[in-house]
């Protein structure tokens, strides 16, 4: 339709211009007796119509649509970061309307980068804020207790090595933030090597449970694998990464459960991917803090998390973790029914 609009506009003008030179022509020679006149003057204004027409369709094209293209062109490349050298083909009636169309699109990807960077930059606030209170509180209590055995606290028998024992306590925990932020960044710039192998998970779970079976003791929690999971279940993965991931989601079950509770692992083969579960029946999390769960340093209970001796980066290790697999973990729970825990890896072939 637009190319026809074109083509009419281009066809008026020629006309006029046919019909002003036909005029001049009539104009100049009226006076004159020629047999031929009327003839002479049709074919002057069929001549002047198609090479006005042909000139002004060239004009058109050379000096307006080619740089049109060219301008298009160059907003592609501006605009599209992948931008692949065989251009799009467009019609030289739709380059206009295409080119509007990218300007849109492109001021719509702005707005959302620009929303984007004032949500990092929000994070890193966050970020430095919380990285700062989690290493200011041990590093204050080995202050204290330090300048407690200075001043006199040394020479007490009852004092000195109980405070020493709790520095050294704050110093592990300050010794464990730094190596999860470490283990984090480089999980991050995909500089920690992810050697993956054939094991069963099932029985890299078993493991982990009889490591941590006294800690669950502790807290009066049975931990398990589920009865129609007790089979080798092989995958293909990292199996020193995946027994951190299970570590750290079965601790932080423990943290959270309620006494006499439980926390069940369970296996689903799905083709070509493993599911695990690791599901509780502890106090549950509401829904407005699972979106922010796998961030660093974000805890649902600041102060019960703190207690329990957290570093407040667990989860976000297991969520790096399993995505430098290429692979998804999600979270699902109730407040006061229980937490699952589930993540993909890839099935062994």
């Amino acid at each position: 339709m637009k190319k026809l609009q074109t083509n009419s506009l281009t066809l008026i003008t020629s006309s006029i211009i046919a019909v002003v030179a036909t005029f001049i022509f009539f104009l100049f020679n009226s006076f004159k007796e020629d047999k031929n006149f009327l003839l002479v003057g049709a074919v002057i204004f069929v001549v002047v119509l198609f090479s006005a027409f042909v000139v002004i369709n060239y004009v058109l094209r050379k000096f307006f649509i080619d740089n049109i293209r060219l301008i298009y062109k160059n907003i592609v490349q501006l605009t599209s970061p992948r931008f692949i050298s065989v251009e799009k083909p467009v019609r030289d009636e739709e380059i206009i309307p295409e080119i509007n169309r990218i300007f849109i699109d492109w001021e719509k990807n702005k707005e959302e980068e620009i929303d984007h960077l004032k949500q990092l930059e929000i994070y890193r606030k966050e970020f430095l804020g919380n990285v700062s209170h989690e290493l200011k509180t041990p590093i204050f209590n080995v202050q204290g207790y330090i300048h407690t055995l200075i001043d006199g606290g040394i020479e007490d028998q009852d004092v000195n090595m109980l405070y020493l024992q709790k520095a050294a306590k704050s110093l592990d925990r300050l010794i464990s933030i730094v190596d999860d932020l470490e283990s984090i960044s480089k999980l991050e710039a995909g500089k920690m090597i992810i050697e993956q192998r054939t094991f069963d998970i099932c029985d890299l779970s078993k493991e982990v449970i009889d490591s941590l079976e006294l800690q669950a003791k502790e807290k009066g929690m049975k931990l398990s694998v589920k009865d129609n999971s007790e089979k080798p279940f092989y995958v293909f993965a990292d199996k020193e990464r995946i027994r951190q991931v299970l570590v750290n989601l079965f601790v932080n079950s423990i943290k959270y459960g309620k006494s006499n509770g439980y926390t069940e692992i369970n296996f689903i083969d799905n083709s070509e991917i493993i599911l695990t579960e690791i599901t509780d029946n502890g106090i549950g999390i509401s829904k407005e803090h699972l979106p922010r769960l796998f961030e660093r340093f974000y805890r649902v209970d600041k102060s019960r998390s703190r207690d329990e001796g957290g570093t407040g980066l667990g989860l976000a290790i297991v969520k790096h973790i399993i995505e430098a697999h290429n692979q998804k973990i999600n979270v699902k729970s109730d407040i006061g029914l229980g937490t699952t825990f589930s993540f993909t890896l890839a099935k062994s072939k």
